[in-house]
């Protein structure tokens, strides 16, 4: 029978970041948090976690802290559904979502279920690409993703589609593009991409020029609130979503380079699979609210 104070201290390390902020949230010291860590790991035979900077959990870390979290969800439930858990206390769910989604229709999505069910958001980013790995390794309950198969143990709903455009200041497309955006043009120009597993531009370039530009000066931007801020700004172009550049272009702050060209990104909920009544919930308001606001399919 797995001793679930030993596996909170394993889960706490692993959500904090380290030790020591474990023991904070957990109102002990942080030798007894390494201490439970140990003898957990002791009772199973295997390393759990593994002592780097920040601490990792392993493999078997990783299942053992999925299980943990999915008890709590349940248990959760439970005491909700017999009046135990009282009116003023807050349920987490931590959720991965990626930074467009956040800048853009998450908060209108989910704010009147904010504003009714007591539950607090432990959001966690990532790109679109790579968020259904925390679903998978058990570091949220659920996550906005571009995967389009259920992972094994999970639901999934679609969501709706975003159009990213390729879009400059009339400033910055005067200055590198005056003919127009060209395999050469876009070689020397200033490009801004989000992150290092941002590969959106490498669909866009081959449907507007062909190819992708090489070489691709490119600025790393990991912000989607500045990013439409530095391309108003005229440093440089790249790819945004309508949801977050149609203001800017009706009023002709930004220009569309590469129209009728756009990539559209399927979104899909994923969540585990559990009996639980508050998931249940917030899934049904997240794919009803989500699907008013995004594209629809075009699948």
């Amino acid at each position: 029978m797995l001793d679930y104070k030993l596996l909170e201290a394993l889960a706490a390390v692993a959500q904090e970041g380290g030790f020591e902020k474990a023991a904070a949230k957990l109102r002990i010291t942080q030798s007894a948090v390494s201490q439970r860590v140990k003898l957990l790991e002791e009772q199973t035979g295997q390393v759990l976690m593994a002592r780097a900077a920040p601490p990792r959990p392993t493999p078997a870390g990783r299942q053992m802290i999925k299980h943990f979290l999915q008890v709590n969800r349940l248990e959760g439930d439970l005491k909700e559904s017999l009046d135990l858990s009282g009116k003023d206390l807050f349920t987490t769910l931590a959720l991965g979502i990626n930074g467009d989604s956040l800048s853009t229709w998450f908060l209108p999505a989910v704010r009147d279920f904010l504003v009714r069910e007591h539950v607090l958001l432990d959001l966690r980013g990532d790109d679109q690409d790579e968020t259904h790995k925390m679903l998978r390794d058990g570091e949220v309950i659920g996550c906005i993703s571009v995967q389009d198969r259920p992972i094994q143990g999970c639901l999934m709903e679609y969501l709706g589609q975003m159009d990213y455009r390729l879009i400059a200041s009339p400033g910055f497309s005067k200055k590198w593009f005056p003919q127009g955006l060209t395999p050469e043009t876009a070689a020397k120009a200033p490009f801004f991409i989000f992150n290092r597993k941002d590969h959106l531009h490498y669909k866009m370039f081959p449907l507007a020029l062909g190819e992708v530009p090489d070489p691709l000066p490119a600025h790393y931007l990991p912000s989607s609130e500045q990013f439409v801020a530095f391309i108003e700004a005229g440093l440089g172009y790249g790819m945004l979503p309508d949801q977050q550049s149609r203001e800017y272009l009706e009023t002709g702050r930004l220009l569309d380079i590469a129209h009728p060209h756009k990539v559209p990104v399927h979104l899909y909920w994923h969540c585990w699979n559990l009996s639980s009544a508050l998931l249940d919930r917030f899934t049904r308001h997240l794919v009803r609210e989500t699907r008013k606001i995004l594209e629809p399919s075009n699948q």
